[in-house]
């Protein structure tokens, strides 16, 4: 992959690392909203520098567009590093009943501490941090009962820290979406491309497609195979990616004058088709071997 994808720093982001570090004192908890299909690669490790001396809970939205068995498989893992982490999804509200509860166990310690000084009507305060477009806005929206975090299917929404009062007894300060300077696994770049936390506009939008289709083909060949209609895939074993993308292309009739392919729209089609999972539930990570 060119360098220029994984490695890119905005000038907000830098500016969102010191506003993480100055209002951390201000909260109880930090919930980190990993993506679901990207639980490692997501993981923004300047956050969890900042954030390592603050309780946490792990938050992984898009679950129902991750494969529900290697979500079984995450939520193995996280129990068994001993971290707190709900699989959300906010489409259904998935376990969205789940997150005030695993809130306040995180918190048991010092709640207990509070209940002792007779402070026990204290509205607990959490920090929500992710990657750009990772679904943190959504999630508030719906602690919060109302559309007051601004909401849309593309990073970098969220530009500036806000206070939302939620009615789980817990005020939320919404953070902007953060990534870091540069992505020493090329993958982990590759893979926030392909979910879209880094803007298409600024990525070469077919090599990103092709990307895609060599984890489709790897992790999810009859998912791919029975979207595009492609038959059995033993017979594209000894294609390049870029060739199997071009007979995707041909299957879908994506051409243009002269029968030459309108690459553009095929990679736009395959990113939007598996963003959506209208390809299939595929996550693109398992969990590490302890």
């Amino acid at each position: 992959m060119p360098s220029e994808i994984i490695q890119w720093f905005p000038g907000h982001m830098a500016k969102t690392k010191r506003l993480i570090a100055e209002c951390l004192p201000l909260v109880d908890i930090v919930i980190e909203i990993l993506d679901a299909r990207i639980p490692e690669s997501s993981k923004n490790p300047d956050l969890e520098k900042l954030t390592k001396d603050k309780p946490h809970l792990t938050v992984l939205s898009k679950s129902g567009l991750a494969d529900p068995e290697v979500s079984r498989k995450w939520q193995e893992y996280y129990r068994r590093i001993g971290r707190e982490a709900i699989f959300y999804d906010c489409r259904g509200g998935e376990n969205m009943n789940a997150i005030a509860p695993a809130i306040k166990k995180v918190l048991e310690e010092k709640l207990e501490r509070y209940e002792s000084k007779g402070m026990t009507g204290r509205r607990l305060k959490a920090m929500m941090v992710g990657i750009p477009n990772v679904g943190k806005s959504s999630l508030i929206n719906k602690l919060a009962g109302s559309g007051k975090a601004k909401v849309e299917d593309r990073p970098g929404v969220t530009r500036t820290k806000q206070w939302i009062p939620t009615t789980i007894g817990i005020d939320l300060l919404d953070m902007p979406g953060v990534l870091w300077p540069k992505f020493e696994d090329k993958i982990v770049g590759e893979n926030l491309a392909i979910t879209g936390a880094i803007k298409d506009d600024i990525l070469d939008i077919e090599h990103i497609a092709i990307l895609l289709v060599g984890r489709l083909r790897r992790t999810a060949p009859d998912k791919l195979s029975e979207r595009y209609k492609l038959g059995d895939m033993s017979q594209y074993s000894e294609l390049a990616d870029w060739e199997l993308f071009e007979v995707i292309g041909k299957k879908r009739g994506f051409l243009i004058s002269g029968g030459e392919i309108n690459y553009e729209r095929c990679a736009n089609v395959l990113l939007d088709e598996y963003r959506s999972a209208k390809i299939g539930r595929i996550t693109l990570e398992l969990p590490p071997n302890l």
